[in-house]
C-alpha cells in the first residue's frame, strides 16, 4: 500500500498515517492515548472544562452558552484537558455536531467552535474525529462537520497538510450520498479551500512537504473525487448548487493539470466543464470559476485537444453575445478576460474562431467578435501583433454593413487598434474610415427621414468618430506615418467640418514633434502617397480658403473656429512660408478673442471684421500677386459651389472681396467681379447682400476698378430699356431677378460711397455714383424693393459726402432732382399701405440730404416738412391704428412708426440751422389738438425732440410761441394715454429751460420730475391735482406778454377737446387768472372777448363752469373793464355788477 522505498521511509510514512488510520477505524482507546500523549497537569482549566462538560452531560442550562464558555476556556494559553475529559468531550460535542435533527444551527455552530478551539492542543484527535464522521454512514448530519473542517483549514493550515488525501477520501464519501442543498455547497467550498493550499504546496518545488508517493496518492484521490462529483452532481437543479459544483470542478481540474500523467483525463472532462458552465445562469460567477481552470491551463505546456477547447470558447462567446440576457459591465469584463486567457493559451484557434464570427448573420455575435478582437489588439500580445494585419483586413470587409451596432463596434475596434499599433493599419485606411463614417452619419441626419431613436444613434456615432480621432496618441509606433499627410485630405471637404477639432489636435501634436513638412518623403506611407493626388490638388490656397471659411462662419462655434485657426498656424509652412512670423504673432490674439479673454469683440460681426483684417494683413505680408490670384480663384470656386442657404456664403463674399482688394491686376479683378455679379441670384436677400459685400470689400484698395466694373454691369442691365430689343432680351431685363439685381446694385453704389476716400468721392460721386443710381432706378419697376434701395443709397452717399467736410458743395440741380423724387415718393405713400417703411426711409434720406450744401430754400423745406408730418404724424388714423394693433405684424408696425417719428424729429433739428420760424405754428400745433390720441402722441414726440434741439442749439424759436405751447401742452397733462402725459411734462420742462436761457434769468421749475408719478395714477382726481401743481410751477416763469396766445390755445381746447383735457385746460386757465389776474389789465378786453366767443361752441356745457369762474376772477380784479367788454350794451353796468355780486 505504501509503495516502493526503504524500510526506514516506510516506517516514517506509517507513523504519519497512523492518526488518520485511527480515525478510520474509530476512537483510540484511552490508555493508548494516555500513553501516547501523556498527561499535563493544569488543575484550574481542567476543572473548568470538567464542570462545563458535566453541565452538558446533565443537560443543565443553555447548551449553546455552555459551549461558548467552553470555547473561551479552551482558547486560554494554559488550557489542556485530561485525556478522560477529552474523550468524553469529543463524544458529547460530536453528538450535537452530527445530530440528524432536534439540534438548532446555533448550537451546532457553538459545538463546531469548541472543536476548533480544542484543536489548538489536540489537533490530531480532532482531525481524526472529523475524518471518522465524514466516512460514517447512517442517519447523521455532516454539514457542520464540513464547516468545522473549513475552519481548521483556515486556522491550522500547516497541520492539515498531513490529512490531505484522507480528507479527499472522506469528501468522496460525502459526495456519494449528498444530492444537493447547503451541504453540497459547503462541501464544494471545502474542496476549493483545501485545494488552494494543496496547489500552493505542489508548486513550491523542493519545499513540498509530501514525498513523490504521497503526491501520487493525492492526485489519484483528487481525480477519484472529480469523477465522483461529475457523476453525482453534474445534473443538480438549483442555481447555487450549479455554481458551487462548477467552482469545485474547475479548481480540481486546475490542480490535476499539474500532473502530466493525468492531463489526458482532464481533457476528457473538458466537455463536462463546458456543460456545467453553460448551465450556470450567473455569468459573472460562472466565468470567474472557469477562469480558475484557464489560468492554470495557461501555465501548462501541453497540446490541448482543439475541438474540446473550442467548445469552451464557444460557450463563453455565446454568453458574451447572447442579447437575450442583460450583461452588466462587470459580466462583460469577466467574459472578455476569459476569452483573452483562451487567446493566450491557444492564440491561433481563438483568433480564427473570432474571425469566423465576423461573417455570422447574428448581429450580436459580430459585435461581440469585434469587441474581443479589439481587446486582443489592445492587450498587445505578441501573437496578436503578428495576426493583427490579417484581422484588420477581415474587419475591413464589414465597412459597408448598415447595422448601427456593427458600425459602432468597428469604430471601437479601430480605436483599440490605433492605441496599440498603427503600423498594422497599412492594409486598410482606418483613418479614412473614421471620416467616412462621420460623413455617413452626417448625411443620414441631414436627410431628415430618421426616427428619434435612429437620430440619437447616428449622433452617438458622430461623437464616437470625433472622440476616436481626438484621443489618438501620435507617439504610438507608426501613428505619425499613418496620419501625415493623410489628415490634410479631410481638412478641405465640407462634410468633415465637424472633425476639424480633433484633426487640429493631431496636427498640432505632429508639429510639436517636428515640422512634418520637412520629413523625407521616404518616411511617409507609400500606399497613401500613391493615391494622394489622384483627386483634386490639395493646394495651399485650398487649405487656407477652407480654414478661413470655418474660422469666419458664425454657425461653427468658437471651438471649431479655434481649431481652424490652430490648423492655419501649424500648417503655415504648407500654406506659405512668408506668413510664419506674422501668424505666430496674430493668431494667438485671435484665439484669445474666441476663448473669451478679450471682451472687446462680443459679436460675430466684429469677429468677422477682425478676421478679414487679419486676412488682408496676411496678403500684404506675402507680396505675391500670383499666390493671391490663386487664392481668389479658390474662394471664387467655393463661392460658386455654395448654396444660397449656406451660412458660410456671406463670409465667402467678404473674403473674396478682401482678396480682390489686395490684387493689382485689373482684368482679373473685373473678371471675378463680373462672374459673381452675373451668377448671383439677387432675389435671395443673402445673395443680394453678398454682392454688396463683395463690391465694398474689393473697393478698399481698388475703388476705381470696382466702380468701373459696376458701371459696366449697370449699363448692361439698362441697355436697350428704351430702345428696340428682342422680346427675349426684354423679358430678361424685366424679370424679377433682373429687378432684384438692379436693387442690389443701387445699394452697392451707396456702400461704395461710404468706403471711398475724400478724393475718390469728390471725383466720382455726382457723375458716376449718383448717375448710376438714377439710371438703375429709372430702369426699375419702382416696386418697394427698388424704392427702398434708392432711399438707402441716397442716405449713404449723402452721409459720405457730408463727411468730406464743409468746403464741399453738392450739385444744386442734382440735389433738386433728388428732392423731387423724395417728395413724389411721400405723396405716393401718403394714402398707401397702413404702415410702410418708405416714409421712414424718405425722412432718413432727407435728413442726410438736407445737411448738404447749398441749403434748401425755406419754401421747399416747409413743403417737405408739411408733407412729412402728414405722412408720419397724421397717418395712420385712429381706426387704422386699431387694426394695426390687432394684426400679426403689430410689433413690427409700431416699431417702424417710432423709428419714423424719431427720424422726423432729427430732420427738423437739421433744418433748424436755416429756418427761424414756422416750425411750431405750422407743424406741431394742429396735431397736438387733434381728436386722434395717436396723432397727439406722435406730435408730442416730435415736439419733445424739437424742443430738446432748440435747448441744445440755444435757439429761442420756442420762446416766441411760449404762451401757445403752454396752452396746447396744458390739457395734454391729463391725456388718456399715459405716454402722452409724460411727454407733455417733458416738453414743458424743456420750454422752461429754453425760456430761462433766452432771458438769462433764473428758473423755478420745482420738482416737476417727482410730480410726473402723480400723472400715472389711475384716479382722475389725482391727475388733475398733479396737473394743477405743474401749472403753478410753469406760471412762475410765465412771460405775461404771451397771455393772449395762451388763452387762444385754451379756447381751441374748449372748442375741440373732450373729457379730461377740457377739465385740465379749465384748471390751468383758472390757476393762471388767480396768479396774474391783477397784472393783465391791458389784456382783459381780449380775454373777455375770447371767453365770450367760447359761448358759441356746442360743447359749452362742459366748460361753462370754468368760464363763469374766470369771469368772477376778472370782475373782482377789473370790474368795469370786464363788464364793459363781456356783456352786451342792453344790460346796464349796475345790473351786471349786482348780478355778479
Amino acid at each position: 500500500m505504501l509503495g516502493p522505498g526503504s524500510k526506514q521511509r516506510q516506517r516514517q510514512l506509517l507513523c504519519s498515517f497512523l492518526p488518520g488510520l485511527f480515525a478510520c477505524v474509530g476512537c483510540v482507546p484511552r490508555r493508548t492515548r494516555r500513553s501516547a500523549r501523556g498527561r499535563v497537569e493544569s488543575p484550574a482549566p481542567a476543572c473548568a472544562v470538567t464542570l462545563l462538560l458535566q453541565r452538558l452531560q446533565d443537560n443543565q442550562g443553555d447548551r449553546a452558552q455552555a459551549y461558548c464558555e467552553l470555547e473561551h476556556v479552551l482558547w486560554e494559553d494554559d488550557s489542556r484537558p485530561p485525556c478522560g475529559v477529552l474523550n468524553r468531550l469529543l463524544a458529547e460535542v460530536s453528538q450535537d455536531l452530527t445530530a440528524a435533527q432536534g439540534v438548532p444551527d446555533s448550537m451546532r455552530m457553538a459545538a463546531s467552535n469548541v472543536l476548533v478551539a480544542l484543536a489548538r492542543t489536540h489537533f490530531t484527535l480532532v482531525m481524526a474525529e472529523l475524518q471518522g464522521h465524514l466516512k460514517a454512514t447512517g442517519e447523521m448530519s455532516k454539514e457542520f462537520v464540513l464547516i468545522t473542517l473549513s475552519k481548521l483549514f483556515t486556522n491550522y493550515a500547516p497541520q492539515c497538510i498531513s490529512f490531505v488525501w484522507l480528507t479527499l477520501a472522506g469528501l468522496r464519501s460525502v459526495v456519494g450520498w449528498v444530492r444537493g442543498g447547503r451541504t453540497l455547497r459547503i462541501a464544494c467550498a471545502v474542496v476549493k479551500q483545501l485545494l488552494e493550499g494543496v496547489k500552493v504546496h505542489l508548486c513550491s518545488g523542493k519545499q513540498c512537504p509530501w514525498p513523490a508517493v504521497e503526491i501520487e496518492q493525492i492526485y489519484k484521490s483528487l481525480y477519484q473525487l472529480l469523477c465522483s462529483v461529475l457523476r453525482n452532481w453534474q445534473d443538480c437543479q438549483e442555481e447555487k448548487d450549479k455554481q458551487a459544483v462548477l467552482g469545485a470542478v474547475a479548481t480540481m481540474m486546475a490542480v490535476l493539470l499539474q500532473e502530466e500523467l493525468l492531463r489526458e483525463h482532464v481533457w476528457e472532462q473538458l466537455l463536462c466543464l463546458g456543460h456545467l458552465y453553460q448551465e450556470v445562469q450567473d455569468t459573472c460567477r460562472g466565468t470567474k470559476s472557469l477562469n480558475i481552470f484557464l489560468e492554470a491551463l495557461e501555465g501548462v505546456q501541453s497540446v490541448i485537444p482543439r475541438d474540446k477547447f473550442l467548445a469552451i470558447t464557444s460557450a463563453v462567446f455565446y454568453q458574451l453575445s447572447d442579447n437575450t440576457k442583460e450583461c452588466s459591465e462587470a459580466d462583460r469584463a469577466e467574459l472578455t478576460h476569459c476569452i483573452l486567457l483562451q487567446a493566450r493559451i491557444c492564440p491561433e484557434e481563438t483568433v480564427l474562431f473570432l474571425q469566423t464570427q465576423l461573417g455570422a448573420d447574428r448581429e450580436a455575435g459580430c459585435v461581440a467578435a469585434l469587441g474581443l478582437l479589439g481587446a486582443l489588439a489592445r492587450s498587445d500580445e505578441p501573437v496578436m501583433t503578428e495576426k493583427l494585419p490579417q484581422v484588420v483586413e477581415a474587419v475591413q470587409c464589414l465597412c459597408s454593413d448598415p447595422r448601427t451596432q456593427v458600425r459602432r463596434a468597428i469604430l471601437h475596434f479601430i480605436k483599440d487598434v490605433l492605441s496599440a499599433n498603427a503600423q498594422s493599419c497599412s492594409a486598410w485606411d482606418v483613418v479614412g474610415h473614421i471620416f467616412s463614417e462621420f460623413s455617413r452619419t452626417t448625411g443620414r441626419r441631414a436627410a431628415g427621414d430618421l426616427s428619434a431613436q435612429e437620430a440619437r444613434e447616428e449622433g452617438a456615432l458622430q461623437e464616437l468618430c470625433v472622440d476616436i480621432l481626438g484621443s489618438l496618441d501620435v507617439s504610438v509606433r507608426g501613428m505619425s506615418k499613418l496620419l501625415w499627410p493623410r489628415l490634410l485630405l479631410y481638412v478641405v471637404p465640407a462634410q468633415y467640418t465637424g472633425m476639424l477639432i480633433p484633426v487640429s489636435r493631431c496636427v498640432q501634436a505632429l508639429a510639436e514633434g517636428g515640422d512634418p513638412m520637412v520629413r523625407e518623403i521616404e518616411e511617409l506611407d507609400p500606399h497613401f502617397l500613391s493615391s494622394m493626388f489622384q483627386g483634386p490638388l490639395l493646394t495651399p490656397q485650398t487649405l487656407l480658403a477652407r480654414l478661413l471659411v470655418v474660422a469666419g462662419s458664425p454657425f461653427a462655434g468658437s471651438e471649431l473656429q479655434a481649431a481652424a485657426l490652430r490648423l492655419m498656424l501649424n500648417l503655415h509652412s504648407k500654406i506659405h512660408r512668408a506668413v510664419g512670423a506674422m501668424w505666430a504673432a496674430e493668431i494667438p490674439l485671435l484665439l484669445q478673442c474666441l476663448e473669451g479673454k478679450d471682451e472687446s469683440f462680443p459679436d460675430s460681426a466684429e469677429w468677422e471684421q477682425r478676421l478679414l483684417k487679419f486676412l488682408r494683413a496676411s496678403l500684404d505680408t506675402l507680396e505675391d500677386e500670383a499666390w493671391t490670384k490663386g487664392l481668389s480663384c479658390e474662394l471664387s470656386r467655393w463661392l460658386s459651389s455654395s448654396p444660397s442657404s449656406s451660412g458660410e456664403k456671406s463670409f465667402l463674399y467678404k473674403a473674396l472681396g478682401t482678396v480682390l482688394g489686395a490684387c493689382k491686376e485689373v482684368l482679373h479683378i473685373q473678371e471675378k467681379l463680373l462672374q459673381h455679379l452675373e451668377g448671383a441670384n439677387a432675389e435671395e436677400p443673402s445673395e443680394a447682400q453678398g454682392m454688396i459685400s463683395l463690391l465694398s470689400h474689393a473697393a478698399e484698395s481698388n475703388f476705381h476698378t470696382v466702380l468701373d466694373t459696376l458701371t459696366m454691369f449697370a449699363s448692361r442691365l439698362c441697355k436697350g430699356q428704351n430702345g428696340r430689343i428682342s422680346r427675349r432680351k426684354k423679358m430678361e431685363l424685366d424679370s424679377r431677378r433682373a429687378q432684384a439685381t438692379r436693387s442690389a446694385l443701387i445699394l452697392a453704389h451707396g456702400s461704395l460711397a461710404l468706403r471711398a476716400s475724400k478724393e475718390q468721392l469728390l471725383a466720382r460721386l455726382e457723375g458716376d455714383i449718383v448717375g448710376n443710381i438714377l439710371l438703375l432706378y429709372s430702369c426699375s419697376c419702382r416696386d418697394l424693393q427698388n424704392t427702398l434701395a434708392l432711399l438707402q443709397s441716397i442716405t449713404d452717399f449723402s452721409s459720405a459726402f457730408q463727411a468730406v467736410g464743409d468746403s464741399a458743395c453738392f450739385n444744386p440741380s442734382l440735389k433738386g432732382k433728388l428732392l423731387e423724387i423724395l417728395t413724389e415718393l411721400l405723396k405716393n405713400y401718403y394714402l398707401g399701405t397702413p404702415v410702410s417703411p418708405v416714409p421712414l426711409k424718405v425722412v432718413l434720406a432727407l435728413e442726410q440730404l438736407s445737411k448738404l450744401k447749398p441749403s434748401l430754400a425755406t419754401k421747399d423745406m416747409c413743403d417737405i416738412l408739411i408733407l412729412c408730418c402728414k405722412t408720419v404724424v397724421l397717418h395712420p388714423s385712429a381706426e387704422m391704428m386699431l387694426k394695426i394693433r390687432k394684426s400679426q405684424q403689430a410689433a413690427q408696425y409700431l416699431q417702424l412708426l417710432q423709428t419714423s417719428l424719431k427720424a422726423l424729429g432729427r430732420l427738423m433739428v437739421v433744418l433748424l440751422d436755416t429756418e427761424t420760424s414756422g416750425f411750431f405754428q405750422n407743424i406741431v400745433h394742429r396735431s397736438m389738438s387733434s381728436d386722434n390720441m395717436w396723432e397727439r402722441k406722435r406730435a408730442l414726440q416730435i415736439c419733445s425732440q424739437l424742443l430738446a434741439a432748440c435747448e441744445e442749439l440755444r435757439r429761442g424759436d420756442a420762446c416766441k410761441h411760449f404762451g401757445s405751447l403752454v396752452g396746447l401742452l396744458a390739457p395734454l397733462t391729463c391725456d388718456p394715454m399715459p405716454t402722452s402725459r409724460q411727454l407733455a411734462v417733458t416738453c414743458l420742462s424743456s420750454l422752461l429751460r429754453i425760456q430761462a436761457k433766452a432771458t438769462n434769468g433764473g428758473i423755478e421749475t420745482g420738482d416737476i420730475g417727482s410730480l410726473c408719478e402723480g400723472l400715472n395714477d389711475c384716479s382722475t382726481v389725482c391727475q388733475l391735482q398733479t396737473s394743477s401743481k405743474i401749472a403753478r410751477i410753469v406760471y412762475r416763469n410765465f412771460p405775461l406778454e404771451h397771455t393772449i396766445d395762451f388763452m387762444m390755445a385754451i379756447k381751441d381746447t374748449f372748442q375741440k377737446a373732450k373729457g379730461m383735457r377740457v377739465r385740465a385746460a379749465g384748471r390751468w386757465m383758472i390757476t393762471f387768472l388767480h396768479m396774474y389776474g391783477e397784472d393783465i389789465c391791458r389784456d382783459v378786453p381780449l380775454i373777455t372777448y375770447i371767453l365770450r366767443s367760447c359761448m358759441s361752441s356746442p360743447q359749452r356745457s362742459m366748460f361753462t363752469p370754468f368760464l363763469s369762474q374766470a369771469l368772477v376772477i376778472l370782475i373782482r380784479c377789473h370790474a368795469d373793464v370786464t363788464i364793459n367788454s363781456f356783456f352786451p350794451a342792453a344790460l346796464s353796468p349796475q345790473t351786471v355788477r349786482h348780478e355778479g355780486e
